[in-house]
This record gives C-alpha cells, structure tokens and sequence, in this order.
C-alpha cells in the first residue's frame, strides 16, 4: 500500500476535506501577510474611520481607520504562531510524561501518574494566568500555559495506549531480536498511538487558538502592538450595537479556524486509524448487501 494511502482516505472524508483547506488557507494567509498586507494594520486613518466593506477597503475599516482585512491578515500570523508553538510544547511534555509514565520503573510510572492527575486540575486558562502574573502577558506566556495544560492531556490519553502496545507481539518480536527500549518506542510504539496522539493534538492547537484570542481580550495575551485576532475583537465589541458587522469578521475567522483544526484532528484519525477504517468499510459493505 502506498505510504500516502492515509492522504487519499483523509481527503476522501467531507471532515478531512472541510478542516485540511481551513489549516491550508490559514497557513497561506499567515504566509502572505509575513511579506504582504494591504495596508498597514497600525495606521490610523481618522477620515476614514468606520467605512462600509467596499473597495479598497473590503472588509471595512474599525473606529481608529485600520483596515480590518489587514488586521485580520496580520493576526494570522500570530494564531500559526501560538498554535504551531503550543503544539511544539504540547508534544515534548506529552511524548516525555507517556513515556516516563508507560516505559519505566513502576514507582516512576505511580508518581508520574500522580503529577498528571495534579497538573490536569488546572484549567489551561488558570495556568496562563498564573504564569502571566510572574512573567507579563505576552505570547509566550499562551505557547507554554496552553502546551503545559495540553501536553498533560495527551500524556494522560497515550500513556495507556502505550502500556497496551508495550505488550503486544510485534513488540516483543523487536526485544528479541535486540532492539533498544528507544527503536521499540520510535519504531513500534509511537506509531501505533499515532491516531490518538494526532486527535489530542489537533485539539491542543484549536485550544490554543481560543486561548490566545481569550488571553488577548482579557489584557494576558498579545502585546497591544502585536496584531491578534482577541484584541481586534476587544476593540470592535463595544461598537457591536452600532456597527455589528464589524464584530462578525474577527469572530468568524476564529470559529472558522477553531473548527477546521477539530474536524481536521478527527479525520486524521479515522484516516491513520487502520481499525476503524476496516469498521467503516465493512459497515458500508453491509448496508450495500442489505439495500440490494
């Protein structure tokens, strides 16, 4: 089977259709607003404050002049940022607690467990809080809180799922035949909890979305002058009974975002998962027989 085989099922999927162009659109904005933007985000234009969506402006201008195209274009750069970084985080402190926490000495394993348990108590928003307080609000503050509180979350769902495979007969097979506890875990663990892993993830990141635009209207997130999708919504929403439609942009494009990386991270798994892809077709196998 080809080793892009998954990419043909992801993309067979409407879910995996949906949320692979949003990432692939947003990932491209943020590339072209690195080089290009139509107007410059933090000019003030007071003649020009509130204009109707309409040329040259097409989405309009907010009460300061700023053409919202260009803010929104700009803040995209900063949600790739936070959710690429999150994930980076995310991943490390995952990987390391579930390993530590499936692949060790049983004391080791106990008291990962136990720190798990602690540290999953804490919401991801409490956690950039607390560490805002130490250190200021700012970006990083959302990259780290959101991949602490994540990378948790993913240690707790994979840890299991690799004392299962820990066990199975290809793993054991690879002992045998002399591989290290570390080309058992690349070669075989991993990959096998792949399809969680990815799910967990997926979510991280839309998590990470929320939270920095969440942080950012709160006062805990971007700097004021670092475009953000949170701030422009901060701005616009007290003017929503008066120009409404400006409100709708920065809030569509998060909504948008948030729900192509679920539907994404879902798909991914239906895709990488060779068990349920093998459920998918027998069910469709059966309806077929049962209709004819």
């Amino acid at each position: 089977m080809s080793r892009f085989a998954w990419l043909r099922r992801l993309w067979a999927l409407s879910t995996g259709r949906f949320g692979l162009v949003v990432v692939l659109a947003i990932g491209a904005v943020a590339l072209v607003a690195r080089f290009w933007l139509p107007f410059d985000p933090q000019t003030v234009d007071v003649d020009g404050r509130w204009a109707a969506p309409g040329w040259p402006h097409l989405l309009g201008t907010d009460g300061a002049g700023r053409d919202i195209l260009s803010l929104l274009m700009a803040g995209a750069r900063t949600t790739v940022w936070v959710a690429l970084g999150a994930g980076l985080v995310a991943t490390v402190i995952g990987v390391a607690l579930a390993t530590l926490g499936a692949l060790t000495a049983r004391w080791v394993r106990e008291s990962v467990a136990v720190l798990v348990d602690i540290l999953i108590a804490f919401p991801v928003l409490l956690i950039a809080m607390m560490i805002s307080s130490v250190w200021g609000g700012s970006l990083w503050v959302v990259i780290v809180s959101v991949g602490i509180g994540f990378g948790v979350n993913i240690a707790r769902v994979t840890r299991p799922e690799l004392r299962r495979v820990l066990h199975s007969d290809f793993v054991l097979a690879g002992r045998a035949a002399g591989l290290t506890p570390f080309q058992n875990l690349y070669r075989h663990l991993l990959p096998n909890v792949a399809p969680v892993f990815i799910v967990q993830l997926s979510w991280g990141m839309a998590v990470a979305v929320l939270a920095e635009a969440g942080l950012s209207y709160l006062g805990f997130g971007a700097p004021l002058t670092e475009p953000s999708w949170g701030l422009l919504l901060k701005d616009l929403q007290q003017y929503i009974s008066v120009h409404p439609l400006s409100v709708v942009w920065p809030g569509l494009a998060i909504t948008i975002t948030v729900l192509g990386l679920n539907l994404l991270g879902d798909a991914l798994r239906e895709a990488t998962d060779p068990t349920l892809t093998r459920r998918r077709t027998a069910a469709q196998t059966h309806t077929t027989a049962v209709i004819s």
